[in-house]
């Protein structure tokens, strides 16, 4: 199913299409696998953040250079108050909150709960746009909550110190990245995808950047060859590759296909922790990936009435 408004070329292989989802699924889901190696060398979440936006941020100076040329009309002073609040609170705070919540709870609860950003997007379009929810929203929130707590659960079973605290941060996280998505909605149509992606992150790696120093000693960086080395890995294979890689996809299958293909994400988490950090998994932490991916995808699937 397709979204109206989406469109696909024609004769393009579906198979490329459903590979380079993948790609970016997987992508994206290893992002804390490479912070929960990380932080076996006991490195700080500030410092670790700062070198993965550190090592993105060139690719994204290219990108807001070659979009600027091509832009039909400059940015105005609105747009980049917009832009410089948006990056903020989206790429910035989200990304400061989810690295500090990882310290404290499993790579696979993590992504659950960042999962859960649809649910978020819908409450909080209610709320500020006005927009209905459907009966079948709030089932669909349920059962991703719902799956959010059994995880919870198989967390607190293991290791029940500071996990609250720690998916209260992943949490607020999600809820910031949600807030960026209703309010980047409203200014896409009128700066442009790509544009818009590049600028945003620019002025969440400066910030990043800008933090780092005020707060940290420049000794911070005496850090192990392997920290710089899962800096660099999400830079490339967690933040910039699996962008491109969904922007390709949606191109080739479309948005609706390539977002059902996104719930391998958390499988795809709580299977890499389990072959690389050696996280276990339990009956309760599958049951809640499963309600979670349902309640997710009945969202995503939800037909949108004509506005």
């Amino acid at each position: 199913m397709r979204l109206p408004n989406e469109s696909r070329p024609e004769h393009a292989p579906p198979v490329i299409g459903l590979l380079l989802a993948v790609g970016a699924a997987l992508g994206f889901s290893a992002k804390a696998i490479f912070v929960k190696l990380a932080y076996t060398y006991d490195v700080d979440a500030v410092t670790l953040l700062m070198l993965r936006m550190s090592f993105a941020l060139p690719f994204f100076v290219v990108i807001a250079v070659r979009e600027e040329r091509k832009a039909a009309s400059p940015l105005v002073a609105r747009d980049w108050v917009i832009l410089i609040f948006l990056g903020l609170i989206g790429y910035y705070l989200s990304s400061l909150l989810d690295f500090l919540g990882l310290l404290y709870i499993s790579a696979g609860l993590e992504r659950l709960i960042l999962f859960i950003y649809p649910t978020m997007v819908v409450i909080l379009s209610a709320i500020f746009l006005g927009r209905p929810i459907h009966k079948s929203t709030y089932l669909a929130c349920l059962m991703s909550y719902a799956g959010v707590a059994l995880a919870l659960g198989h967390d607190l079973t293991l290791s029940g110190e500071n996990v609250l605290l720690g998916a209260s941060l992943v949490f607020a996280s999600t809820l910031t990245y949600a807030t960026f998505l209703v309010g980047s909605g409203e200014v896409i149509p009128r700066i442009g995808g790509k544009r818009f992606t590049a600028y945003a992150m620019i002025v969440s790696s400066v910030a990043v950047i800008l933090q780092f120093f005020v707060i940290r000693d420049v000794s911070a960086l005496n850090q192990p060859a392997a920290v710089y080395g899962y800096g660099l890995a999400m830079a490339l294979f967690s933040t910039v590759i699996p962008a491109f890689l969904l922007a390709a996809a949606i191109h080739r299958i479309g948005a609706s296909d390539t977002s059902i293909i996104g719930a391998l994400g958390p499988v795809a988490t709580i299977a890499m922790a389990s072959i690389l950090l050696d996280e276990p998994v339990s009956i309760m932490q599958m049951a809640g990936a499963a309600c979670v991916i349902a309640g997710i995808s009945m969202l995503r699937n939800r037909k949108k009435p004509n506005r």
